[in-house]
């Protein structure tokens, strides 16, 4: 077997669903965590209750890190056919550990370290095998020198609400494991030894719907309605889970048009609402989207990408409906789009997005993915002293208008019964009170008026940020969740002469896009889609055109090694 000289470990547990593989993704990242080490992990599943393959993998590392490697150090079948997809991933120095029955005959005979476990068996011993997941969690625990009382009083708070004696054989089923695992691979040998930090022990261990659904929370947000539709559900749940708490009002609507409607009448009546869906749902909330760009009314919407077209591929990851959120709508508005690359600005973003729908009353749009928001990692903490719900309602007199003409394109905005004034607002063009009309010289003035906004936007875009030196010669540019895997690339490759700019606001672009992108001789833009959609806006806005493309668009998300490989192919 291998000597291993990295300082992390990459792990792949392969299930089907209903073997509870999400809980013992919880469990090993909080227990790896909470033992000092850094942790990044990765869910990918069929769409489907139960049977199917799905897959965790799990990355344990002695410094933050916020991408998945192709390679697998650790693999663990957990049922017949478990290996079948990861046959391009497992090399011989892939040790194979689990039960010899699920462990394919290509592997036990061709030489591959195989470390046979009997898991199924071990849990049997306990009650059965729902406790397989808490068998490996021990397992796991003993091989890489977790404390013991730890990892007990973890999968006792864990379980506390399973009833005594659930907990009782839960607590059993860990310690069986960690005494099968304590002995069963040499640290150096055949294990990276792999340094722990007491200040990771404090670290926040989040994921992408925590980050999205904490700074809503943030960002002053008081009411919810939504359609659930993955991968954007956890956001949903998040909220719906911490309403008592935040004073939410979440409403499951029957639909996506219903949802976008009564967020719009949320604002009108004064809260702060936010829809949350995927593609196929924003698309049933593009008239309600032309809604608000006409009455100027705020609206906040985050839209979950996946696979498409169609249903596509429900469960799986893609970039794929940028240009679907840029360009949904009948007539022209302005609008902001906001793409988180990482947790902490997931929560910085998201907080952003009431502030900025607010004040300068337009839809403002948070564009995740399923690899964002399924993804788990180690923080070292968000920064919450910005945290705010500013409003930017006025009381309105006798003489208000709604729509009043002003030099930012911003009218004073009244809500119904704070103040004396009228506030009519209606989806047919109008004057500056808010009435109907068809006079052209008002039409073409309320026009302007609206697209006025988009200086403002400008005036506060987010600067794109550069991961490098500044006198690159060669430049990666990238948007949303691919900022974590192009990163470490870019230190794993070591040159001085290239650099990763990454857009966080990818509508209204940064005025500085042009000069940061134009004065580099080799530009590769990086997407997670088939058509490079943010590569054609930078040409729309700037006139640069790209020299090369990264691209990908199997439902996977960008993984470290190939990344690196088709930078080093291209320069």
């Amino acid at each position: 077997m291998k000597t291993y000289a990295k300082d992390d470990l990459s792990i792949v547990l392969s299930a089907e669903a209903g073997q509870g593989l999400q809980t013992l993704e919880q469990l090993m990242t909080r227990v790896f965590k909470l033992s000092g080490y850094h942790v990044y992990s990765y869910s990918e599943f069929m769409s489907r209750i139960r049977g199917g393959n799905n897959s965790t993998q799990i990355r344990i590392s002695a410094r933050m890190i916020s991408s998945c490697p192709r390679r697998i150090d650790i693999f663990v079948p957990l049922h017949t056919g478990a290996m079948e997809r990861f046959h391009d991933r497992i090399t011989p120095e892939t040790i194979i550990l689990g039960d010899p029955a699920f462990i394919e005959r290509r592997y036990t005979d061709g030489g591959y370290p195989i470390v046979a476990v009997p898991i199924a068996g071990l849990a049997r011993e306990i009650g059965g095998e729902i406790y397989m997941s808490v068998i490996l969690l021990g397992l796991f625990s003993g091989l890489l020198g977790v404390e013991l009382t730890l990892l007990e009083n973890l999968v006792r708070q864990f379980f506390s609400r399973a009833g005594e004696e659930r907990t009782r054989k839960n607590i059993e089923a860990a310690r069986k494991g960690y005494a099968s695992g304590m002995h069963l691979l040499k640290p150096g040998q055949v294990l990276p030894v792999i340094e722990r930090s007491e200040a990771v022990k404090n670290d926040l261990l989040l994921n992408g719907i925590d980050a999205i659904g904490t700074g809503c929370l943030a960002g002053g947000c008081t009411f919810v309605s939504s359609y659930p539709m993955s991968p954007s559900t956890g956001v949903l749940v998040f909220l719906a889970k911490n309403a008592s708490e935040f004073g939410l009002v979440v409403e499951q609507a029957e639909d996506e048009i219903s949802a976008a409607n009564m967020a719009l009448g949320s604002w009108y009546a004064g809260g702060r609402a936010m829809v949350t869906t995927s593609g196929g749902g924003f698309a049933l909330m593009v008239e309600a989207l032309s809604l608000a760009g006409c009455i100027e009314s705020p609206l906040v919407v985050h839209v979950a990408q996946r696979p498409g077209p169609a249903t596509g591929l429900p469960t799986r990851t893609e970039q794929a409906d940028l240009e679907h959120v840029l360009y949904s709508g009948h007539g022209e508005f302005p609008r902001l789009v906001l793409a988180p690359g990482s947790i902490e600005e997931g929560f910085t973003l998201s907080r952003h997005a009431f502030h900025m729908a607010d004040k300068y009353q337009v839809p403002v749009i948070i564009l995740t993915d399923q690899h964002y928001l399924e993804s788990t990692c180690t923080v070292g903490g968000l920064d919450v002293s910005a945290t705010s719900s500013e409003s930017f309602i006025v009381e309105t007199d006798a003489a208000y208008r709604r729509y009043l003409f002003t030099e930012s394109g911003v009218s004073p905005r009244g809500i119904p019964g704070f103040g004396r004034g009228l506030v009519c607002v209606d989806s047919d063009e109008h004057d500056e009170a808010g009435f109907i009309t068809e006079d052209s010289r008002t039409r073409t003035a309320m026009v302007e008026k609206r697209l006025q906004k988009l200086r403002g936007l400008e005036k506060e875009c987010i600067e794109p940020t550069l991961t490098g030196g500044e006198d690159y010669r060669h430049l990666v540019v990238g948007w949303g969740s691919t900022a974590g895997v192009v990163r470490e690339a870019l230190s794993v490759l070591g040159r001085n002469d290239l650099s990763f700019l990454h857009f966080s606001q990818v509508y209204p672009l940064h005025p500085n896009a042009a000069s940061l992108i134009g004065r580099a001789q080799k530009k590769i833009v990086i997407e997670n889609n088939a058509t490079s959609q943010f590569a054609r806006l930078v040409r729309m806005h700037t006139g640069i055109a790209f020299d090369a493309a990264i691209l990908k668009f199997d439902g996977w998300p960008f993984l470290l090694e190939e990344v690196v490989e088709r930078l080093e192919a291209l320069l």
